[in-house]
């Protein structure tokens, strides 16, 4: 089995809720050394916000595998100095402290990178570091509602949050492939590098379809549910038993293939409304009509026989239940357990797959676990055991 990639590389991280501490628990997956700063008594309020995995937080659990906690009070002159002794040691640094927490703490980047020109600061904010929303609070449906998403999703009149906590993922998952490049470029020129990542730009551009489609198109883009929103079929169609299938046509060879095999209606490939996608997609409400009419001859099982037959895209609705038992996750040996406080738990591997290595997948911290060994590694300058 081959070393871990990232293992001999520290990460400091005064982190909390989701989107650091996202980033640095993949980069503890890849074998860093991710030394958690947590607040004492409460720690990480992500703690606290459920007690659904056997009375820890389902966030906490998911987010902060492989990594060390240690308790410090920042204000306290010999934690304080305590983690001064860690940053002189460390590769990277990132925290998502509220906004000009980090400046008046002593922990900005222009600071640290004074002190520590090797050192990587990765500085995860709401908003960014300029501009008029500089200072507000941002947490992420907040940011989902700035960046018009949710103006998208859901149905007209109805506008519905993402079943996850997309913005927080979007800036973790800008904030881990950042650091990543700036561990690649100091390999290549000795010095660090000052990263800063907003949860507002990275959704921003994952909104990109969005904006250009209503920046040139004209009309306002519409919510819709639970289909696509220019591509047309695409999405659910009930069937015979009352149940609903969802399949996708990306091109007009499978569409063709959908009226002909599946539905049974070789001359609705000619049929005008749906001569090609945008006209498939303005008349959806006609297609659909058409669509489950066939498909009400069937059993959602059958319809979905018929479109493996037909090389037609599909899926089944499931539950987060079903998911868990999803057979793919199964026949790859996708699940792996690691520990934690409250014992064994069962978790995927991170999705990037590399042959002949697994990620470390370490346990989860119980607040301050390894405050004492981190004193004890990182002594005073001058006490015993000092380097």
């Amino acid at each position: 089995m081959l070393e871990p990639p990232l293992r001999g590389v520290t990460v400091v991280a005064l982190e909390q809720a989701v989107a650091a501490p996202f980033a640095t628990r993949q980069l503890a997956d890849l074998g860093a050394r991710v030394i958690k700063i947590e607040r004492p008594g409460r720690g990480d309020f992500a703690r606290d916000y459920d007690r659904r995995v056997k009375g820890l937080s389902a966030y906490f659990v998911w987010i902060n595998r492989g990594k060390e906690s240690v308790a410090l009070d920042l204000k306290a002159g010999a934690d304080r100095s305590l983690l001064d002794r860690l940053l002189a040691r460390a590769d990277v640094f990132i925290q998502n402290l509220g906004p000009g927490a980090a400046g008046r703490l002593g922990l900005g980047a222009d600071a640290l990178r004074a002190r520590h020109p090797r050192l990587i600061t990765c500085d995860v904010s709401g908003y960014g570091t300029e501009g008029p929303y500089r200072d507000k609070k941002a947490y992420d449906l907040l940011v989902q509602c700035e960046t018009g998403l949710l103006s998208i999703t859901g149905s007209a009149g109805s506008p519905a949050r993402p079943g996850i906590s997309i913005a927080d993922i979007a800036g973790g998952m800008y904030a881990y492939t950042g650091i990543l490049t700036a561990l690649y470029e100091r390999e290549r020129t000795g010095e660090g590098s000052a990263l800063s990542v907003s949860l507002f730009d990275a959704l921003a551009e994952w909104m990109g379809h969005p904006y250009f489609a209503q920046a040139y198109g004209g009309a306002p883009i519409a919510p819709s549910g639970a289909r696509h929103p220019s591509i047309s079929p695409y999405g659910p169609y009930r069937c015979g038993d009352g149940a609903r299938v969802f399949l996708s046509v990306q091109n007009d060879r499978e569409w063709t293939a959908l009226c002909e095999q599946v539905l049974r209606l070789p001359a609705l490939v000619r049929d005008p409304r749906f001569a090609d996608n945008p006209l498939r997609h303005t008349h959806d409400d006609d297609l659909t009509d058409v669509i489950e009419k066939r498909f009400a001859r069937h059993t959602a099982d059958g319809v979905l026989a018929l479109l493996e037959g037909a090389g037609i895209a599909h899926a089944r609705l499931r539950t987060v239940a079903e998911f868990t038992d999803h057979p793919q996750l199964t026949a790859r040996g996708r699940w792996r357990e690691f520990d934690s406080p409250a014992g064994p738990l069962r978790g995927l591997l991170p999705p990037v797959e590399v042959a002949g290595r697994e990620a470390a997948m370490g346990a989860v911290p119980a607040l301050g676990e390894h405050t004492a060994a981190i004193r004890a590694e990182f002594p005073p300058p001058g006490t015993s055991g000092d380097d």
